[in-house]
């Protein structure tokens, strides 16, 4: 219908990767949670960088249309690279937030327990709050960039900037 796929794309990434960083938070630290998002925030893991990785792909594709049609004045390119360099770190924090996510479902059970460590039971807790820490830390990474990267694409769409 002649919309671009990247304007509608990002809708996906802008819902499932926050939702993803605060639901992998949630699981972190609010062990009361862990039953009943466990299966909800695995699938989050996948969805939320699978949704970012879209986004990117369909804003260079965008981006390369526009530029073959002459479409981008020259002045404005810096503008959209900066905008490329957000969606970037975007996309690879969002995948880090996936990978560490998936670990910490994997690894602290629904009680709060370490289902599985490779050094034995004096390991459990380690591992556990090495996870929590790497998930918040992870997701507020994540969450940084998801709005510096939608500031940057409005300000250049809205006010060419």
């Amino acid at each position: 219908m002649g919309i671009p796929a990247h304007p509608l794309l990002i809708h996906a990434a802008v819902v499932f990767v926050p939702l993803l960083a605060l639901a992998a938070v949630g699981y972190a630290l609010v062990p009361f949670l862990r039953p009943h998002i466990r299966l909800v925030l695995a699938g989050l893991a996948v969805i939320g960088p699978l949704s970012a990785l879209a986004a990117k792909l369909s804003g260079e594709a965008f981006f390369d249309r526009l530029r073959e049609r002459g479409r981008v004045t020259a002045e404005f390119i810096p503008t959209i690279e900066r905008h490329q360099d957000f969606g970037t770190m975007t996309m690879w924090a969002a995948i880090a937030l996936g990978v560490i996510t998936l670990a910490l479902v994997y690894f602290v059970g629904p009680t709060g327990a370490a289902l599985r460590t490779a050094g034995g039971p004096g390991n459990t807790r380690v591992v556990s709050i090495a996870l929590t820490v790497l998930s918040v830390a992870a997701a507020a990474f994540a969450l940084y960039y998801v709005i510096r990267t939608g500031d940057s694409g409005a300000k250049a769409v809205w006010e060419g900037q």
